[in-house]
């Protein structure tokens, strides 16, 4: 077994906290998914110098009150219980995490995922910029309890198939190694005939199982379309119950047609949340809406119930966010410090065209993207209420709209108001395109502890 060291008992408690490791955790969406699911962080790693000063800025009202500090350590070892845990601003393929070694419940993270093109993988050539080898390398040293790793959807795409069932198999064999020569089919082959040879009872610590859950955020209460992919993978020797936990986790929680029934008739419960939208508004959703649906899900969430502060628990709402003065954004104004609250900010120069369309209110809000600059187009773009005269249209009006403000963005991504990004507007927007929802991480991270509470760990 490689669970016989643990961590300090918390002296308040007596019971030992869960705890993990954080790679590659930029601003910080799947870290406080993590630590709000119990488990006390002992590392975090992140290479970008601005994404770094997030979690500094954030960290001690976000991350715990033990907060987090940096160290050119290479070789960390874990803070003792009430120290902060150690940050460190480098490259993770320069760290040596043995210390680590049985000490760690979860190590989660998503490895930049730029390498996969569509040339790439299938000609057999791999990007230097792919880590996930180095988040293989930390499961052999760390030998974690279970693992979360968030990725992109286009990973499913059939020219990433043969390639991302690699990326699978390592994961379920991390301690099988592979030389820096051997071309990753030749290594993919070798993976695939030991993974034929296992059967069901083989429990030993050498292997994982891994669950592949491909996600909409919306469907766990994130009101925004995000299409990613999870690998969940607990070590064999825990005899976690994976088929149960992938059922949990896979079974749909919230639905869009939850939300069309909230909405289908004028004093329905959405617009009960929502008295301030007027009629004429109500009734153009209303006249779109598509057939009822039957199910047992909870709505999702819109971008109005974003702003407006309602998130996954409505009956305890955030502050709604005030309304932007569309007259000031050329001064690009806070427009909420009378509730301290930061970053919602005007800004001008919003454009909307064919292919460039406008997020909806009444719907969860289109991807937050990462662009070079920050999130890109019509994906930061919000379509109002209010209506102005325009000759150019058909109906000689149309809907104001402009670009959505940093803490809007945030509370997309379903982060707290506390989160301080760190850096020039289109940084922090970058950082929140990157980032796992908080909900949709947290989710999973309870399910993994549940999993493991129920196996006896």
């Amino acid at each position: 077994m490689v669970d016989q060291q643990k961590s300090e008992s918390d002296p308040r408690t007596g019971v030992d906290p869960r705890t993990s490791v954080e790679l590659f955790a930029g601003g910080g969406g799947l870290a406080m998914a993590v630590h709000q699911a119990g488990f006390r962080p002992l590392l975090f790693n992140e290479f970008n110098k601005r994404a770094c000063e997030t979690l500094e800025a954030s960290a001690r009202k976000t991350l715990g009150t033990d907060g987090i500090q940096r160290t050119e350590d290479t070789r960390p070892r874990p803070p003792a219980q009430g120290q902060p845990a150690p940050l460190y601003p480098g490259d993770v393929r320069d760290l040596d995490m043995t210390a680590l070694r049985g000490k760690v419940d979860v190590l989660a993270g998503g490895p930049p995922c730029q390498p996969f093109s569509a040339g790439g993988v299938a000609k057999g050539d791999e990007d230097k910029r792919n880590m996930f080898p180095a988040m293989f390398k930390a499961v052999r040293e760390i030998r974690p309890k279970a693992v979360i790793c968030e990725n992109v959807r286009g990973l499913l795409r059939p020219s990433f198939a043969d390639y991302f069932q690699y990326i699978q198999n390592e994961l379920k064999l991390p301690f099988v190694t592979r030389d820096d020569e051997v071309p990753w089919q030749e290594h993919n082959a070798v993976l695939t005939g030991i993974l034929g040879s296992l059967s069901e009872s083989d429990r030993d610590g050498e292997h994982y199982r891994v669950v592949k859950v491909p996600v909409n955020a919306a469907d766990y209460g994130v009101p925004q379309i995000r299409n990613r992919v999870l690998l969940i993978a607990f070590r064999a020797d825990l005899d976690v119950d994976v088929d149960a936990f992938e059922k949990e986790v896979t079974t749909r929680r919230f639905s869009d047609h939850a939300l069309y029934r909230s909405m289908r008739e004028e004093d329905g419960p959405y617009w009960q949340r929502h008295p301030e939208v007027e009629e004429p508004v109500k009734a153009m959703v209303r006249a779109r809406l598509p057939k009822e649906v039957e199910d047992d899900c909870l709505p999702w969430r819109t971008l109005r119930d974003a702003i407006k502060g309602y998130g996954t628990n409505a009956e305890k709402p955030l502050p709604a966010l005030p309304d932007i003065d569309l007259s000031c954004l050329d001064m690009k104004t806070q427009q909420a410090a009378e509730v301290g609250i930061t970053d919602h900010i005007g800004w001008p120069g919003a454009r909307i065209y064919k292919g460039h369309t406008p997020n909806e209110l009444d719907r969860p809000a289109k991807t937050v993207k990462a662009g070079v600059h920050g999130v890109p187009g019509g994906e930061s773009v919000v379509r109002l209420d209010t209506q102005v005269v325009d000759e150019s249209t058909p109906a000689g009006q149309r809907y104001e709209h402009r670009y959505m403000t940093v803490r809007e963005t945030a509370r997309v991504m379903t982060f707290p108001d506390e989160w301080m990004g760190a850096g020039p507007r289109g940084e922090k927007m970058r950082q929140l395109g990157n980032a796992v929802p908080v909900v949709l991480g947290e989710y999973f991270a309870n399910a993994v502890a549940e999993a493991l509470t129920r196996a006896g760990h």
